[in-house]
């Protein structure tokens, strides 16, 4: 009988949060916290299209940007030219809203660098006045929750505005808020290079000769990968401009260059070369195929990573291969290019619905997982896709691929599109999804006729936010 009781108090008392409920989510009407501001976390390219979605949607905000200037992430990696060109890379309403103060739109067709982006594009939109009073720097979001509401209650709390908290300038801040745009992105929480995916205290305390990225060989970080034996631990798009930048240093100075990944046969890593309908993208590929078949990128493959250890000044690298431990040993310098991770720590306090294996929102997870889906196009998609068990919050962009590399930011700018859409009460334009993306052709493993002497990268997906 006790049993009995419990199970119906249970029900009564403590329902179970089911994700078919986030379906039925409605815009705010007319004095429900309407008066109050979207808060888009991040002014990177998604951020500041977010931003300019709401000015022609006459809908009040405030970015939040942790760094220094928008753009902060992207200057990181400015030297990399990206392999999608202009056309891709600009918001449609940002665009219109530039073009009528007077700013000529980049050669489509053109690719342009990190800092290209920067300059040409994200400064001048957020120069916009519309924009600029509406823009915190230095403003680290440390948490979020409803208002003197925790996690666990739930009468009444979709009525309740966001309360952000901030580290503003170096003074705690809090912001009210009835919708959050988390365009925060998942630059600067890189996987680590274990195949476990945990970060130990081993690799910790090998900071100082493991880079996290695509390193400026010709520039800063000339003198540190000059004369070294160098690991590159990665497979995507990064790895392979990160290869193409040291195997050139080798033809100016000595070294020695080792791949490590843990795919099957290198074939994998070429993508599409010819058949990607982006032709620099496809052409990371060809050239990287080139390296590896002339013998100046010595390949490591299938091989999890298990340990490092210090050698003396130099690293020895302990895995498994083909179920047989395997040591890399002289190692100077090691580059991991194996993707990032989300921050969810400052969503803690919000009911999230998040995947547990891609760590993206739940309803995309079968559309991206990296397990599953190998080549064709991603499914359009726009607010809807991207609720959450809280009503109002939104995470976009890169975050919200959570772990899948999958992304590029024409991707983003519908789904912010779509959920500014939603959140100004036009229903029917946040339910028409459109997304043209180009196929990535990466079953295939043909070799093209052309050649780009500039090296290219998926930094428009992994890197922008």
């Amino acid at each position: 009988m006790k049993n009995t009781e419990f199970k119906q108090i249970e029900s009564c008392c403590a329902p179970t949060l089911d994700q078919n409920l986030v379906s039925h989510q409605e815009p705010l009407k007319q004095g429900e916290l309407t008066h109050l501001p979207v808060v888009i976390i991040g002014a990177g390219p998604i951020g500041l299209a977010a931003a300019a979605h709401l000015i022609e949607a006459g809908q009040a905000f405030i970015i939040l940007e942790a760094g220094t200037k928008v753009g902060e992430n992207i200057s990181q990696w400015g030297h990399v030219r990206l392999f999608s060109p202009w056309q891709y890379n600009v918001d449609k309403a940002a665009g219109r809203l530039l073009s009528k103060k007077g700013w000529i739109a980049p050669a489509p067709d053109d690719l342009p660098t990190g800092h290209e982006l920067r300059d040409l594009y994200l400064l001048p939109l957020a120069e916009l006045p519309e924009i600029q009073s509406n823009l915190h720097l230095n403003s680290r979001v440390v948490g979020i929750s409803r208002k003197d509401t925790d996690k666990m209650k739930t009468a009444s709390r979709e009525k309740q505005p966001f309360m952000i908290y901030v580290e503003e300038e170096g003074e705690a801040k809090r912001y009210e808020a009835r919708a959050i745009i988390d365009a925060s992105g998942t630059w600067g929480h890189a996987n680590p290079v274990l195949a476990s995916g945990v970060l130990t205290p081993g690799e910790q305390a090998l900071r100082n000769h493991i880079f996290y990225g695509i390193p400026d060989v010709f520039g800063v970080d000339r003198e540190r990968y000059t004369d070294r034996h160098i690991a590159v631990v990665g497979s995507g798009h990064s790895a392979l401009n990160t290869l193409l930048d040291l195997a050139k240093l080798q033809e100016l100075n000595s070294g020695t260059l080792t791949w490590i990944m843990r795919k099957d046969h290198v074939e994998q890593a070429y993508g599409g070369e010819a058949n990607d309908q982006l032709e620099a993208r496809g052409e990371l590929g060809r050239r990287i195929h080139e390296l590896v078949d002339s013998g100046k990128i010595t390949v490591v493959t299938p091989f999890h990573i298990q340990e490092l250890k210090q050698e003396g000044k130099q690293i020895t690298i302990s895995g498994e291969q083909h179920g047989v431990l395997q040591v890399i040993a002289h190692i100077d310098e090691i580059i991991v290019n194996a993707g990032s991770r989300p921050d969810l720590s400052f969503l803690r306090e919000l009911r999230l619905s998040i995947d547990p294996t891609t760590e993206s929102v739940a309803t995309l997870a079968p559309l991206i997982d990296p397990n599953v889906h190998s080549c064709g196009t991603v499914r359009p998609h726009g607010e809807k896709e991207l609720r959450h068990m809280e009503q109002g919050l939104y995470i976009v962009g890169m975050k919200s691929y959570g772990r899948a590399p999958t992304f590029l930011m024409a991707t983003g700018y519908e789904q912010v599109r779509s959920v500014v859409a939603f959140l100004a009460g036009d229903l029917d334009a946040a339910t028409k999804v459109e997304l043209d993306l180009p196929e990535t052709g990466v079953c295939s493993l043909n070799r093209p006729k052309v050649q780009v002497a500039e090296r290219t990268s998926d930094c428009s997906s992994s890197c922008s936010n």
